[in-house]
């Protein structure tokens, strides 16, 4: 029971992402271009005697059921036909993925879990079987199982690979405010219920696909810029830095800039403010997003 593994589950960026009406589940129809890219927290996953346990030192990250960790455990030890309460591994976290950002860390630690407690517990799960567990646990953990860049619909756990962007830098920041999902996508439905114009694509960015450019555009960037005007300055810094096209990444509160990795290597100095947290990264392709989480 010696065993342990090191996983370092990466964040994602939404390069589009349009909202539809509700569900009767009380999701949204969503379709949305998803994109793996370097920033990654770490778990360590180790074979101990006993109950399960999770440790996670970074400050608002519960180490307990409500943790995104703790479930996938929950849900991997039942789908492999166990009874009871998970048992004999215990998690380290660490965090380095801001939360409340929009960026998939929690779900990426999710997933992570999920590859590691399959090897752990001797589950012999295959990579789909994980992708439907993951989908019980969340709507954004199956896309760290998937990684690179890939089309999402539905609530958005229906994955469809597309060809990885090209090597791109990425500007991630992160405002002192985060931003609840519920609230943005509550926000987004008092602002269409009022007649508040909807969003447009912000820009149109190569990203090496002979189809043609990707037009970004985040239909919750409107709602929750009238409530968080930060959001608007944090982007106009970016494009003021030459971001080839900048956006907040899902539900923000953190927004990113695409850059060539020179440029962006070149305007992070430009970025640096007490109040935001500025993270020079880049995207990864799929291979390299999966040999992270071990799948």
């Amino acid at each position: 029971m010696s065993r342990s593994l090191i996983l370092r589950p990466p964040a994602k960026i939404n390069l589009t992402l349009s909202v539809g009406p509700a569900r009767d589940d009380g999701y949204h129809e969503v379709r949305t271009l998803l994109q793996s890219i370097a920033l990654s927290d770490a778990i360590v996953v180790s074979a101990r005697r006993g109950p399960f346990s999770l440790a996670a030192r970074a400050p608002g990250v519960p180490a307990d059921r409500t943790n995104l960790v703790w479930k996938a455990a929950q849900a991997l030890w039942t789908a492999i036909g166990r009874e009871g309460e998970p048992r004999d591994v215990h998690i380290k976290l660490d965090k380095q993925i801001p939360i409340e950002a929009g960026l998939g860390g929690g779900s990426a630690d999710a997933a992570a879990a999920l590859a590691a407690l399959n090897v752990v517990w001797d589950g012999r799960r295959s990579r789909r079987q994980l992708l439907d567990v993951a989908r019980t646990i969340g709507a954004d953990v199956p896309f760290p199982l998937q990684g690179g860049t890939a089309l999402a619909v539905g609530r958005g756990d229906e994955l469809y690979p597309v060809d990885d962007v090209e090597r791109l830098g990425v500007i991630l920041i992160k405002p002192s405010f985060g931003v609840g999902t519920g609230d943005a996508y509550r926000w987004l439905d008092e602002d269409r219920a009022a007649g508040l114009a909807g969003s447009a694509a912000t820009a149109e960015v190569d990203v090496g696909w002979s189809s043609g450019p990707v037009s970004m555009v985040n239909d919750l960037e409107a709602p929750v810029g009238r409530r968080h005007p930060g959001i608007g300055q944090m982007l106009d810094a970016l494009r003021r830095a030459g971001a080839m096209g900048a956006g907040m990444s899902g539900s923000g509160s953190a927004v990113f800039g695409l850059f060539s990795e020179a440029g962006a290597r070149s305007a992070v100095r430009q970025l640096q403010r007490p109040d935001w947290l500025v993270v020079l990264t880049r995207t990864l392709s799929r291979r390299e997003a999966v040999r992270r989480i071990g799948v």
